[in-house]
């Protein structure tokens, strides 16, 4: 696949690194000069120093014999007209744009294609849509759900003395009842694919995949108890903050409807009292018009004064969302410290993400690696419902619908070998969905689950792409 990004800051530089990984063809374009030479410092593909709105730029990158555009500078109207620049000579081209605008998201969403793009990726949703699904399991750790399957994939660090500290995953089933499966281990700087020999201990962080009543039950044997998270602190009051607080307050009424309605409110769950502390007056004024059933506090979260004044340490959850990712870590283990039940911060990307996790902070939401995925998710073409990173970004989870014609049709799994590291954790067949065993039988329309190290997706598309 050949791929033309506009655009090398932290996500055009990750999703490069990615798809060069994966032995794509990539072309980056870069306006800042900068930015450009360390693009091409650190990437092994054709980096052009020029402005991504220039259909030069654009023919010297190869849009011409490109699979894909993909448009993320800082401005969304830059964005937009340089997809619909290269729409307009290569109608056919797969075009995507980061945009922050929800007036935009809105109308690709109802089905109006604007400026022949195909897809649009909005930051603030796609990172409030994981708070709130770390909300909704409780903060207890990263929780990737899989769409109409009743599986979860929890992501957890073992604690000292629990039951898990010094386990070997042969006996992992004489405590774990229901079906479930470790997937990874992450210990120190390295991520393990486990076998039946491998021996858990303390620190390591692992992925299960299991049902959801059965992961709750999991987390507790790894050290982790579930707990009610009714009152609820948002420290930013931004767009990602106001929009984590609508999902939490239920609000689906006025404007800002049609974009909350991509995900899941959490409201109608249950009664949640919310707190957002922000610094800024005029924006507190006008939080507190949006949202009159919260508190709002006009006060700066690193003014310890303030949090003993506010009882801010009795919170039973703070979610950290500010522009200033080293606050929101700072703040999130400096509140659990003080009493906090649990903590999300928001940070750049997964180098952050595993500094926080270190320092004790429970969820960590790297936004840069959020909006990769969700670029990939588009790109990787029909069959692949979705691509996740996890661990460190060195191993993916995706998601493949089954298409007819394919060499795994009609074999079964112990007949095929995957890419080293490769497994088949989970398939749904129908209204149906099951950890698969060596006698499974594949067959198109199969909704497929795996996971794999990064490097391996042609030979995954060998296996999985279509024939035609």
């Amino acid at each position: 696949m050949r791929v033309v990004i506009v655009g090398a800051g932290l996500v055009g530089t990750q999703l490069a690194q990615y798809l060069i990984q994966e032995k794509h063809d990539v072309s980056l374009i870069e306006s800042n000069e900068e930015r450009a030479r360390h693009a091409s410092n650190r990437l092994d593909c054709l980096v052009i120093h020029d402005e991504g709105n220039s259909l030069s730029a654009l023919e010297e990158a190869g849009v011409a014999k490109a699979d894909a555009l993909v448009c993320v500078t800082d401005s969304d109207e830059v964005n937009m007209i340089i997809c619909g620049l290269a729409a307009s000579r290569h109608p056919d081209l797969l075009k995507i744009a980061r945009v922050r605008n929800d007036d935009y998201v809105r109308l690709n969403r109802s089905g109006e294609r604007i400026l022949g793009i195909d897809h649009f990726v909005h930051p603030d949703v796609e990172a409030s849509r994981s708070v709130l699904n770390a909300v909704e399991h409780g903060a207890l750790g990263d929780v990737l759900e899989f769409s109409n399957t009743p599986y979860e994939l929890g992501s957890i660090d073992i604690a000292p003395s629990s039951a898990f500290d010094g386990l070997s995953l042969m006996d992992f089933r004489s405590l774990v009842k229901g079906e479930s499966l470790v997937t990874l281990i992450e210990r120190e700087s390295e991520s393990l694919l486990p076998t039946g020999a491998t021996v858990l201990t303390k620190g390591d962080r692992i992925h299960v995949l299991a049902k959801e009543s059965e992961l709750e039950n999991i987390f507790r044997l790894a050290g982790r108890s579930q707990k009610h998270l009714r009152k609820i602190g948002i420290v930013g009051g931004g767009r990602i903050g106001a929009l984590v607080a609508e999902g939490l307050l239920g609000q689906e009424n006025g404007r800002q409807a049609s974009l909350l309605s991509f995900f899941k409110s959490l409201g109608a769950k249950s009664s949640k009292h919310v707190i957002i502390i922000e610094k800024d007056y005029a924006l507190c004024k006008e939080l507190s018009v949006r949202f009159p059933e919260a508190l709002i506090l006009n006060e700066d979260i690193s003014d310890e004064s303030f949090i003993a004044e506010e009882r801010i340490d009795g919170l039973d959850l703070l979610i950290t969302t500010t522009d200033d990712q080293e606050l929101n870590i700072i703040a999130s283990v400096y509140l659990k410290s003080r009493g906090v039940g649990r903590t999300i911060a928001l940070v750049t990307g997964s180098g952050y993400a595993a500094i926080s996790r270190q320092l004790g902070v429970d969820v960590v939401i790297p936004m840069k690696s959020v909006i990769v995925d969700s670029i990939l998710s588009h790109l990787m073409g029909k069959g692949v419902k979705g691509v996740h990173r996890i661990g460190d970004g060195s191993i993916g989870i995706i998601e493949i619908e089954v298409p007819q014609g394919v060499p795994v049709e009609g074999k079964s799994l112990a007949e095929f070998r995957l890419p080293a590291g490769g497994l088949v954790m989970l398939v749904k067949r129908g209204p149906v969905s099951f950890i698969p065993r060596g006698d499974y039988v594949f067959e198109s329309g199969d909704r497929i689950i795996l996971i794999a190290k990064n490097g391996n997706e042609m030979e995954i598309e060998k296996l999985f792409g279509s024939s035609k």
